[in-house]
């Protein structure tokens, strides 16, 4: 398939007409996609995304086809992971839940920006030094071995340097107004906390690219083939994290799952590397004759490994238990913090949740008794919530 300019041209045409749909007509004004909302344009971003694969797949061919289906499953699967660090931010920001949509669109519009940067870096490095494919598996060795290493939500804090940085430097303010990024504070304009968690979401970003970049890379060195994927991966982002908000939490052996992939396309790259081999300290330079690993055994390794790990998190006791303390925590703290929303609808469905919640956790304490045990905090929480809920005026569910 010969990508000439004028290919390119309507790609990215297409790419921000849908970027400029987003902007237009879902998030200029502030609200909470329904569940139905979210699986319908979801599916749509994902539909077209299967569709433009498929015409690869005819006018480019089965080997280019393959590299465009390996690496929009590859960076789809850690879009969804890094959804767990959006969710992180944006509680610790306290972003009321019909600005979130925003949050999201500007982090994902930073992200196109700063990860296309890094494919013309990253292709520009591997035309000039075959050594580059080294260093990218050796990132992704390191990534892999990251994520095996349990990690708490402080890592992820929004109190970051740039944020203290900027906190210290200019006049904020800690409240929210609707979702301006500047507002008239104490007689003098200041910056919002809707600016910061934008600087927050944009700066994690750019960390998010260092790992996704080098990973479909080792997928495929076709440039239109790693900026379509990573495109594609990108855009629907928001939706589906309204989507699957629920079932984040659920997720709990992803990161295993990512981990393994990432170490797979490790070892790729630097087989890859070894076949393509110019370094005189290695082999005198020559290239060293191993195994290469085809694109169809990527595709097939890359979806089995994501089919069993979504699978064992789903039905395993460990992943209710988990999704039931972190959604009870998530969903009674925000119903006491008066700025999470406005929508009373809204309310009444965290409320909603956080019950259903409670009766998971009654259940799985006669089951399972060690999953969730020690919980006299969250049993507090939970009991602080009801009684919010009780003395408001407005109530709806008992």
């Amino acid at each position: 398939m010969q990508v000439t300019p004028l290919v390119w041209g309507v790609t990215i045409l297409g790419i921000l007409a849908l970027l400029a749909f987003d902007y237009v007509f879902h998030v200029r004004k502030a609200h909470t996609p329904t569940l139905r909302e979210a699986a319908t344009w979801s599916a749509l971003y994902i539909g077209i995304a299967v569709a433009f694969g498929l015409g690869v797949l005819v006018w480019g061919g089965g080997q280019m086809g393959s590299e465009y289906f390996a690496g929009y499953i590859t960076e789809k699967a850690l879009s969804v992971d890094n959804l767990f660090v959006f969710l992180i931010i944006m509680s610790s920001f306290r972003v009321p839940r019909e600005d979130q949509q925003k949050v999201l669109l500007f982090g994902i519009t930073f992200s196109l920006i700063a990860r296309t940067g890094f494919i013309l870096l990253g292709a520009a490095l591997i035309n000039s030094f075959a050594w580059v494919f080294y260093a990218f598996g050796l990132i992704l060795l390191v990534t892999a071995g990251n994520l095996l290493k349990p990690e708490s939500e402080d890592s992820h804090a929004a109190d970051n340097l740039f944020i203290r940085f900027a906190r210290r430097v200019f006049h904020t303010t800690e409240h929210y107004d609707g979702d301006k990024l500047f507002t008239m504070h104490q007689g003098r304009r200041a910056l919002t906390p809707m600016l910061l968690v934008m600087v927050a979401i944009g700066g994690t970003d750019i960390l998010f690219a260092l790992d996704s970049i080098p990973a479909i890379f080792g997928l495929t060195q076709n440039v239109y083939i790693v900026f379509t994927a990573t495109a594609f991966s990108l855009l629907g982002l928001r939706q589906l994290y309204f989507l699957i908000d629920g079932l984040l939490d659920r997720l709990i052996y992803l990161s295993y799952g990512l981990a393994a992939i990432l170490g797979f396309i490790g070892v790729k790259l630097i087989l890859h590397a070894l076949h393509e081999n110019n370094l005189p300290f290695v082999n005198g330079g020559e290239a060293v004759p191993v195994v290469e690993v085809s694109t169809a055994l990527s595709l097939s390794v890359i979806i089995g490994v994501l089919v069993v790990t979504v699978l064992a998190s789903l039905l395993s006791p460990a992943g209710k238990a988990q999704n039931a303390l972190s959604s009870a925590r998530r969903h009674a703290t925000e119903y006491l913090d008066l700025e999470y929303t406005a929508d009373l609808a809204e309310r009444e469905r965290i409320y909603a949740e956080l019950l259903d919640e409670e009766r998971t956790l009654l259940a799985l304490r006669d089951r399972h008794p060690k999953a969730v045990a020690d919980q006299d905090e969250l049993a507090e929480l939970i009991h602080r919530a009801k009684e919010a809920h009780r003395a408001h005026p407005d109530t709806v569910t008992p």
